[in-house]
């Protein structure tokens, strides 16, 4: 198997400012990251940055990082001018690791790698483990996500799904089997869809959800799903975040 990674990161964040170089056990968190998935089979880990003061932070502690520009308005825009800043490949694997993951478990990593790997009618793989509580299959907060029998994504939304429609007629007490699946956002791509992907028009569904890989299946792609059977350690959005990973750093 063999495949990159990128690692987006931008400074500017309204709930946590110059997150990606909050301090985590005395290493900036986009550092953490990068070492993270350095455990990974990666052939190569990589930052991509909008701001000169990450890829000096990353340099100053051996990470590979280049600028890319400061105005995209997503991080798959980002990811596709570092490949061709890169000059990767179009028939590459490369996995987009979010900065704001010091805890991304490395043979997730790899599972999604493999999985694409292995489906070559997709353009993307991504990942989801089980739901086991109601509360977070009720949750707009919590994006859910249904396959169909090869295992590819049929849909990606913030509503509960797959309804049960007898079992949750009076309520959701009692989770369905086979329990519904939690979209984990890690997503490995080919380069040559990265590439393309910016210049494919929004969705309608997309804007509605706020889910940017819903563009994909509108535009008739089909995106690879890896079931966990765990679920990943926790992201960074809030402070409040931030104190608990940094307390599990000690």
């Amino acid at each position: 198997m063999s495949f990159r990674v990128l690692i987006p990161a931008r400074l500017a964040s309204t709930r946590l400012p110059r997150k990606p170089l909050a301090d985590i056990g005395g290493l900036p968190m986009v550092v953490r990251v990068a070492l993270r998935a350095r455990e990974s089979a990666a052939q190569e880990v990589v930052v991509a940055a909008d701001h000169a003061d990450i890829v000096q932070a990353c340099q100053a502690h051996g990470v590979r990082a280049l600028l890319t520009r400061d105005d995209h308005a997503t991080g798959s825009d980002r990811l596709a001018e570092a490949c061709t800043l890169l000059g990767w490949a179009d028939d590459d694997i490369v996995v987009n690791v979010q900065g704001d993951e010091p805890l991304i478990d490395a043979a997730l990593i790899d599972a999604c790698a493999s999985t694409l790997q292995a489906s070559p009618g997709c353009v993307m793989s991504t990942a989801a483990h089980a739901i086991d509580r109601a509360d977070e299959f009720l949750s707009a907060n919590v994006v859910k996500v249904v396959c169909d029998a090869a295992g590819r994504a049929l849909y990606f939304s913030r509503a509960p799904l797959p309804w049960w429609r007898d079992g949750y007629a009076s309520g959701v007490t009692v989770l369905s089997t086979p329990a519904p699946l939690r979209h984990v956002g890690v997503y490995a791509y080919r380069v040559g869809f990265l590439k393309r992907f910016p210049t494919l028009a929004a969705s309608p569904l997309e804007a509605l959800e706020a889910l940017e890989q819903l563009r994909v299946l509108w535009h008739g792609e089909h995106i690879a799903v890896h079931v966990s059977d765990s679920r990943p350690g926790p992201g960074v959005d809030t402070p409040q975040d931030l104190e608990r990973v940094r307390a599990l750093f000690g």
